[in-house]
């Protein structure tokens, strides 16, 4: 497959949401990638994407408090041209393909100054998200935040020690505070987005493997308010990153269930996890919705300390794809469509299904074939 009007490598990647059901039975294939036309029409349609996944940066579309916060023509938004063009250019597709938002950062007039990442106001989100529901009247799928079990993306976060020395131990009083701040953001989300419209699916959670929280204490600490109430979501989203061929008759990635990480090959017993924690009378069972996933396949990548060859990338996609079905998860989405080209100073991204001259990998047609 050679590649034409490739964009530059360096364009944003986003994020989340489709117009699927939520009870959809076959596999959605979401990706992130180039929004531009010939991706999304050529492309990612050669590869049987569904799901465009885009991101809305809260902070940047309202770096100042709007009057009507629920109101999208309010003077004081500023809509992002690269999500209405991913949209249109989606439509124009003719292949059933939807655009996915993971709605992420915050004005500082939000969350009382604590910067880019710092846990919002839950009502002040709950508004941002009902005026983008109504903007962008196609989407249905929405992920509230991108990693927030990480550090960097949630402020305040008291991290778990790296170390496996207190694995599976009850966060302290301080590392709870965050998952709690997420849980109250994400119920309000929900609300805010069912008032908009009964057919949004709300995508909670979206932790990674391992993090400054572990998903799986993450999970556990999901509450909110005096009474510790739940936190509604209609799908759970996850990145399985990992440096290991999926397989759920793997070891779990961290040693034991107990220590928290949920790579690829734990999706079974962390979706059990998942289930227990947040799921309840009429939705005991909350799907999956694998947003990310992408491995390496050079040396000095950007992103990981390790890398496999084009033909094992290859067959690990497939058995991703097997693991995922396995477990009924909504989508199995991907990061990257071509690789940057090899720099002699620096490290570059090489988890593309594209090698960096336009020829498709072994793992292109792996995910094409799914």
């Amino acid at each position: 497959m050679l590649r034409r009007g490739v964009p530059a490598l360096t364009v944003l990647l986003v994020a989340s949401a489709l117009a699927f059901p939520a009870g959809a039975s076959a596999l959605v294939k979401g990706f992130w990638g180039p929004s531009d036309r010939d991706s999304i029409t050529r492309v990612y349609k050669n590869l049987g994407v569904k799901l465009y996944q885009s991101q809305l940066r809260w902070a940047e579309i309202a770096p100042n408090r709007p009057a009507n916060p629920r109101n999208p023509s309010d003077p004081a938004y500023r809509w992002p041209k690269s999500v209405d063009d991913a949209v249109l250019n989606a439509k124009l597709c003719l292949c059933g393909m939807g655009v996915g938002l993971m709605v992420l950062s915050s004005p500082n007039w939000a969350n009382g100054n604590r910067g880019y990442w710092g846990a919002p106001n839950p009502n002040a989100y709950a508004d941002f998200m009902y005026a983008a529901s109504k903007k962008y009247l196609d989407v249905r799928l929405w992920m509230v935040w991108g990693e927030p079990a990480r550090k960097a993306n949630w402020q305040p976060l008291t991290p778990q020690p790296e170390k496996d020395a207190n694995a599976g131990k009850p966060l302290t009083s301080a590392q709870k505070q965050a998952p709690r701040a997420y849980a109250a953001v994400l119920d309000a989300a929900y609300g805010a987005l069912k008032q908009a419209n009964g057919q949004n699916k709300v995508i909670g959670g979206n932790t990674f493997s391992w993090g400054s929280i572990r998903p799986a204490q993450f999970v556990k600490n999901m509450r909110f308010g005096s009474n510790n109430a739940k936190p509604r979501v209609d799908m759970y989203g996850h990145n399985p990153f990992t440096n290991r061929k999926p397989n759920l008759a793997n070891k779990p990635y961290c040693g034991t269930e107990k220590a928290g990480c949920a790579d690829f090959s734990d999706l079974d017993w962390f979706n059990r996890v998942v289930d227990a924690n947040l799921g309840r009378p009429g939705h005991s069972h909350v799907q999956l919705f694998l947003s990310e996933w992408t491995v390496p396949t050079r040396p000095r990548d950007s992103e990981f300390p390790f890398y496999v060859s084009p033909a094992t990338q290859a067959q690990w996609i497939t058995a991703g794809f097997r693991v995922a079905k396995a477990v009924n998860a909504y989508a199995f989405g991907w990061i990257h469509l071509y690789d940057e080209p090899p720099f002699p100073n620096r490290r570059s991204i090489s988890g593309g299904l594209v090698d960096h001259k336009g020829v498709g990998k072994p793992g292109y047609y792996a995910f094409q074939k799914g």
